[in-house]
């Protein structure tokens, strides 16, 4: 699906010109001359990103920027200001105004394309790191595993896996629950600095479970370190009479007391 870019300049042979450079990459464009328009387009396409010149009869593009961050249809939308001024303060005042970049007129076509590129690759990365640890989500999960598949170079895929984390959680709550698995993140990612193999990553698919990528010969070292280092860790995570008889007790739906050990982490390698 071709991400989608709204374009808005009160110049019309300006928009006219960029949509023709942007359709040709690739991208759904739209096109609105003037900052009520703008927002109103916005609202309805809810655009990836929006180029948006600043100096506008009306609204102009700092009003329209504080627009589209505020509204949650348009929050997320990477916005890069237009401008044919370029000094500091304006660009300060943009950037306040929530743009995420500055293009200063006039524009060289090939750098205003690579620039949409740069913001789109970044706002996707954005969006899709996990809020709780900071990897990387699901798309660049999959992204990542495709780039190496289409390389032709061998590589190896680790799944991680906390054991009874549903049973701490029950026990110690949520934040403590995310506290552990933020935890979890810090002990894989530091295995892996540790190793200097190539390709080194690390995912987080959601929950408690991970996705660590490394070079086939190096899969079963990491996974052993990343196990050794997070059995001397998981203890600290509990309080210290638990920690003590090394297990927590919790209730299931009948009352029942239910015994469960101190978290383990299991790793399967493909």
């Amino acid at each position: 699906m071709a991400e989608r870019i709204l374009v808005v300049d009160d110049d019309r042979d300006i928009c006219r010109y960029i949509e023709v450079n942007l359709t040709l990459e690739g991208y759904e464009v739209y096109v609105e001359h003037d900052g009520e328009s703008a927002v109103a387009t916005a609202q309805r396409v809810q655009p990836d990103l929006v180029l948006l010149d600043v100096m506008m009869p009306g609204l102009d593009g700092f009003g329209v920027c504080e627009r589209l961050r505020a509204d949650p249809r348009t929050a997320n939308a990477a916005v890069i200001m237009l401008t044919a001024r370029a000094m500091p303060a304006d660009k300060v005042l943009g950037l306040t105004a929530g743009a995420d970049d500055y293009v200063a007129k006039p524009f060289d076509p090939p750098e205003l394309v690579a620039r949409v590129g740069a913001v789109l690759r970044r706002s996707r990365r954005m969006r899709d790191l996990s809020p709780l640890t900071g990897l990387p989500g699901n798309f660049q999960i999959s992204e990542e595993i495709d780039r190496l598949v289409r390389s032709g170079r061998g590589f190896a895929v680790i799944y991680a896996d906390l054991d009874n984390f549903k049973a701490y959680n029950d026990r110690y709550g949520f934040l403590r629950g995310d506290g552990a698995i933020k935890a979890t993140a810090r002990v894989i990612t530091g295995v892996l600095a540790r190793h200097a193999g190539e390709p080194r990553f690390v995912g987080h698919i959601g929950g408690d479970d991970f996705v660590v990528i490394v070079a086939p010969g190096e899969a079963e070292a990491v996974a052993r370190d990343v196990i050794d280092a997070f059995d001397g860790m998981a203890p600290s995570l509990y309080d210290p009479e638990d920690r003590e008889r090394g297990f927590i007790e919790v209730h299931d739906r009948r009352g029942n007391v239910l015994r469960f050990p101190v978290m383990t982490i299991s790793m399967g390698i493909a």
